[in-house]
C-alpha cells in the first residue's frame, strides 16, 4: 500500500537489529540509514510495500539456485531492493488529453531510485543479487527493453546469467513455465507454440516483448550510445579501468521511465582510477554535503584496520557472513594476510573493505582526502620545486607553516599542449579537472620553456603574496631556472635537494606521521591524485626512496612538497 509515512519493513527490522547491537555497522551504512529516515520524515516521498513484495515472491517462486534447489532471499538482498523499487514520487506532467484536445497537467508516479551502489566483501553473494534483478526486469517489464551487465571479464559478466539460464530449464514458476513452453524451432507458426525466453550468443531474449538481456566488457567503446534501460555493472572498484562505463550506462538509461543502474563491487586495490572518483561523490552524499534521493548506497567495511581481528566487526564488510561465507574462511585469510605481506592488500581490500591502508601505496585513501578550501595569502612559505622529466608534471608546491605540526599545501604544475593532446580520454578527463581548479598550466608547444615557466609561476606567487623564505629543489633540469631565481631573489634559503633512499627517508617519514594526522592541509585535486599514486622503495636498511608504479601516475607534486619541506627543515632561522 502507498505511504507517505510508513516505515519499510525490511528497513524497520533492519534498523532495530542495528540499535539492539545484534548487527554491527560502519560509519558509511550509519549514514546511508540516516538518509532513509530523512525519507521516512519526507511527505512528498512514498513507501510502497507492494513493489518489494511483489520482488520477493517472483524471486522466490520463479527462480532457482544454479544447483537447481529454491531460492530464499537473503534479508539485505531484500533491505537493498525495498531500497531501490519502493520509494516513489509524484511529479507533474503534461500529457494530451483527447477529451478536451489539448495537453494537461497530471500527477504521474515515479520510481524516486534510478541508481543502487554496492560495495560490499567478496563472498556476500552480490552478483546473484544482481541476477535476480535482471530476471526480474527481463520478465516483468511488458515494454521492449534492453538490459545490459558488465564486468572486468566476460566470464566475471556470465554469473549473472548463469542462475536465469538455470530457472529457464528447471524453474517450476508458472510465469517461467508459460515464458519457456514452446519450441525456438517454431518461427511462423502461432506465438503460443514459441518459446518466449531463451538463452542466445548475446545473452538471454525475452521474444514475448523484443527484449534482451546481453553481456560486455568493461570498456566504454562497448557501452558508449547503448540505450539500455536496466544496467548492472560487477567489479567497478576491483579493475584496472580508468573508464567512467557506469555513468556511460546511466546517460543511455536517462531517455527510459524508471531506469535502473546497478554497480557493484568488492573494494578495490587501484588509486586513482573512476572508482575513487565516484567513492568520493558517493561520500559527499552520504554526509549530506550533496542531495541525491535518487541514489541508493550500501557501503560496507570495517572502520579501521585494528577491526580485522576481532570477528565480531567482521559483519561490518560483509552482512553474509556465516551464511555466505564462513567464518573459518575470513579466519584462514586473516591468517594469510599476517603471514604472506604480498596478499595483505588483496585480502584487506577484499574481504574487509579497507582501501589498500597504505601497506603498498605510501599514503593511505583517507590521508589523501582533500580538506575545505584554505587560502593562504601573504603567508611564509617554503617552495618546493621539480621540473619536469619527459611529460612529468612540471611542479611547484608551496608549504605553509602554520605551526611546527601543521602546515598548508598549495601546488601548481605544468604540462605541454601537445601532452595533453595525447592523453587518453578518461585520462584528460581528469587533468581537465586540474585545469579547471588552475592548478595545472597548459602551456602552448611540445616540450616547456623553463623561463616561460618561470615567468608564469613568479607571477602567480606574486600575485598571491606568498612570503617564499626557502627553496628546495631537484636539480634535475633546474640549472637554468634556479640561477634566475637566485639573481631575482638572491641565495637565501635555496637548498638542493640530492634525490635517494638516504636523503627521502627521514622527511618522507615526517611527511607520512603529518599526513596521517591529517595536518597537511591541503584543497586541491591534483595533490589528491599525486599523493595517491605515490608508493616508496625501501633499500635493505629500511631507507625509503619515493616511486611511482607506472608512467601515468603523476607523483612530481609530492616530490616538489617533499622538497620544500627539507628546504623549511634545514633553514629553521628563516622562519624566525
Amino acid at each position: 500500500m502507498l505511504s507517505n509515512t510508513a516505515v519499510p519493513i525490511h528497513y524497520g527490522e533492519f534498523r532495530e537489529k542495528v540499535l539492539s547491537g545484534e548487527i554491527p555497522v560502519c560509519e558509511e551504512i550509519s549514514l546511508e540509514m540516516n538518509r532513509i529516515d530523512e525519507l521516512i520524515s519526507n511527505p512528498d516521498v512514498y513507501y510502497d510495500d507492494d513493489a518489494i513484495t511483489g520482488f520477493i515472491d517472483f524471486v522466490e517462486s520463479e527462480l532457482t539456485l544454479t544447483d537447481g534447489s529454491e531460492v530464499h532471499l537473503l534479508d539485505y538482498f531484500k533491505l537493498w531492493a525495498e531500497q531501490l523499487l519502493s520509494w516513489f514520487i509524484f511529479v507533474e506532467r503534461r500529457v494530451w488529453s483527447e477529451e478536451q484536445k489539448e495537453f494537461i497537467p497530471k500527477l504521474i508516479k515515479k520510481r524516486l531510485r534510478d541508481s543502487q551502489y554496492l560495495i560490499v566483501a567478496r563472498g556476500s553473494a552480490k552478483s546473484m543479487y544482481v541476477s535476480f534483478l535482471q530476471a526480474y526486469f527481463l520478465t516483468v517489464d511488458t515494454s521492449t527493453t534492453q538490459q545490459i551487465t558488465v564486468a572486468p571479464t566476460m566470464k566475471q559478466a556470465e554469473e549473472v546469467l548463469s542462475p536465469i539460464k538455470t530457472a529457464i530449464t528447471i524453474s517450476p514458476g508458472p510465469l517461467f513455465k508459460f515464458l519457456t513452453d514452446g519450441s525456438l524451432q517454431n518461427t511462423t507458426g502461432s506465438r503460443l507454440g514459441r518459446q518466449k525466453l531463451s538463452p542466445t550468443k548475446k545473452g538471454i531474449e525475452n521474444f514475448l516483448t523484443n527484449s534482451s538481456l546481453e553481456i560486455r566488457p568493461m570498456s566504454i567503446d562497448k557501452v558508449q550510445g547503448l540505450r539500455s534501460k536496466y544496467n548492472s555493472v560487477d567489479e567497478w572498484l576491483s579493475g584496472d579501468t580508468r573508464e567512467d562505463v557506469i555513468t556511460a550506462l546511466k546517460q543511455g538509461a536517462s531517455k527510459f521511465e524508471d531506469p535502473v543502474t546497478i554497480a557493484i563491487s568488492s573494494e578495490g586495490t587501484v588509486r586513482n582510477g573512476v572508482g575513487d572518483t565516484i567513492k568520493m561523490e558517493l561520500s559527499s552524499i552520504l554526509k549530506g554535503d550533496v542531495e541525491q534521493w535518487n541514489i541508493s548506497i550500501f557501503h560496507y567495511k570495517l572502520d579501521d584496520v585494528k577491526e580485522v581481528p576481532y570477528p565480531a566487526k567482521w559483519p561490518k564488510a560483509n552482512p553474509g557472513i556465516g551464511i555466505t561465507v564462513s567464518y573459518e574462511t575470513y579466519e584462514a585469510d586473516v591468517q594469510r594476510a599476517e603471514q604472506f605481506p604480498s596478499v595483505r592488500n588483496e585480502i584487506l581490500a577484499k574481504r574487509f573493505g579497507l582501501p589498500m591502508e597504505g601497506y603498498t601505496y605510501f599514503f593511505t585513501y583517507e590521508e589523501t582526502k582533500p580538506h575545505t578550501a584554505h587560502q593562504f595569502r601573504g603567508m611564509p612559505c617554503s617552495l618546493g620545486i621539480d621540473l619536469s622529466r619527459g611529460d612529468d608534471f612540471c611542479a611547484f608546491t608551496f608549504l605553509f607553516p602554520i605551526r611546527t605540526d601543521l602546515f598548508g599545501v598549495k601546488t601548481v604544475s605544468y604540462i605541454t599542449r601537445r601532452t595533453l593532446e595525447l592523453l587518453p580520454g578518461a585520462r584528460r578527463a581528469k587533468y581537465e579537472e586540474f585545469i579547471r581548479e588552475k592548478s595545472l598550466v597548459v602551456m602552448e608547444g611540445t616540450v616547456l620553456d623553463m623561463m616561460d615557466v618561470y615567468d608564469d609561476i613568479s607571477n602567480h606567487w606574486e600575485t598571491m603574496e606568498y612570503d617564499i623564505r626557502t627553496v628546495g629543489y631537484d636539480p634535475y633540469n633546474a640549472e637554468s631556472f634556479m640561477a634566475r631565481y637566485t639573481r631575482e631573489w638572491g641565495p637565501y634559503g635555496i637548498q638542493k635537494v640530492i634525490q635517494g633512499a638516504r636523503t627521502e627517508s627521514v622527511p618522507l617519514g615526517e611527511l607520512k606521521i603529518l599526513a596521517n594526522a591529517r595536518a597537511l592541509i591541503f584543497d586541491q585535486q591534483i595533490m589528491q591524485f599525486t599523493m595517491g599514486n605515490a608508493v616508496t622503495w625501501e633499500d635493505t636498511n629500511g631507507n625509503r626512496k619515493l616511486m611511482k608504479r607506472r608512467d601515468d601516475e603523476k607523483i612530481d607534486n609530492v616530490a616538489a612538497m617533499m622538497d620544500a619541506y627539507v628546504a623549511f627543515k634545514e633553514n629553521p632561522d628563516q622562519f624566525e
